[in-house]
């Protein structure tokens, strides 16, 4: 444990070697979070890094062995199989912890959270556990939130073109190795023939990602419905998150040839008459949103909003109860890193307030 502050919480970093974890680091830099003292843990494989914050070299402990007792606010972003042993160990130890898995999502006694949309549910943390919702289900909640509060939201399907990085670094890698092996062989063969070119064997992704789209992510779940566990998160998370527990929503989720930041394609149906002009007016003063005329992955990469645009009439609902839209979103940053450092903000400022 290194102390960086005199006054503030106690706080440790659960996967902080990880692509999240790296970015957790930085968030936390960013917005001065008021750490007292900062551990940074991980597995015995990346126990004994030194890693650097604020000028103070920090020392990656095992968390195998590590004492778990001080720390007041434990953010995980080390997998749901670890979370599922550990966060109960650092509640126990009298941490509240901010998972980034999907472990704790559904569970009832566990506030599933976006920071702008449901902070209230943080009053009150039962097993001393916080969720982070998947990224997906993320980008849009701040968006589709003050929608449904104006209009009242009836029905979601949503479509994802989601990003490599959403794999980790292993998706990263499959894409860059890709790529780079169709523009040794000659890129232009892609446009007669997508076989012309002879591609590594999938690592990650299931199928080839580099220029490409592949219809799954996840894993199909053992229900009869066909969907991937990823598909099935949108819908239950949003219910959750929106306390809406009969929403009617479906979601496809494909995975593009993008480095970073996803994109979602939303038809919302509504109680009420929608017009686009009412929509901008809700959406122009809704926190971590910023309208745009085309929302792409560049212009989200790095950012923190989640960018709305293409924004008109859904033509397949009667009554002009429906909006159609385009959202994206960096599934790194707010999509993981971000909103979980927030969510640590709001129970600091809740349940810590004399230490800070």
């Amino acid at each position: 444990m290194v102390q960086i502050n005199e006054r503030g919480v106690n706080v440790a970093v659960l996967g902080a070697t990880g692509q999240v974890g790296m970015v957790m680091r930085r968030v936390l830099d960013e917005r001065n979070f008021p750490v007292k003292d900062l551990r940074f843990l991980a597995s015995a494989h990346s126990a004994g890094t030194v890693l650097n914050w604020r000028g103070h070299d920090i020392t990656v402990e095992d968390v195998a062995t590590a004492d778990l007792s001080g720390i007041d606010i434990a953010i995980f972003s080390a997998g749901g199989g670890t979370s599922k042993i550990w966060a109960p160990k650092f509640a126990e130890a009298g941490a509240y912890v901010i998972d980034n898995s999907s472990q704790w999502r559904m569970h009832d006694d566990v506030p599933l959270v976006v920071a702008e949309v449901n902070p209230d549910d943080l009053d009150e943390i039962p097993s001393r556990i916080v969720a982070n919702p998947n990224c997906t289900t993320m980008a849009i909640m701040p968006v589709v939130k003050p929608l449904a509060d104006k209009f009242g939201l009836k029905r979601l399907i949503v479509s994802s073109y989601q990003a490599v990085s959403g794999a980790g670094r292993a998706g990263v890698e499959q894409l860059l190795n890709e790529a780079t092996a169709a523009i040794e062989q000659g890129a232009d063969k892609l446009v007669f023939s997508g076989d012309a070119i002879k591609f590594p064997e999938p690592t990650k992704v299931v199928r080839t990602i580099a220029f490409n789209e592949v219809p799954f992510i996840g894993a199909i779940v053992d229900d009869g419905s066909e969907e991937t566990d990823e598909e099935q998160k949108l819908r239950n998370e949003s219910r959750k998150i929106l306390h809406l527990p009969e929403l009617k929503a479906s979601c496809t989720c494909v995975r593009v040839g993008v480095f970073t930041a996803h994109g979602m394609s939303v038809n919302a149906e509504f109680e009420n008459e929608v017009s686009v002009e009412e929509a901008r007016k809700v959406l122009e003063n809704a926190p971590a949103v910023e309208l745009t005329d085309i929302p792409t992955a560049q212009l989200a990469a790095g950012k923190t909003p989640s960018f709305v645009g293409r924004i008109r009439v859904d033509q397949a609902v009667d009554d002009n109860k429906g909006l159609a839209f385009f959202v994206t979103n960096d599934n790194l940053r707010k999509g993981a890193a971000l909103n979980a450092v927030e969510l640590a903000e709001i129970v600091a400022q809740k349940h810590f307030a004399d230490q800070l």
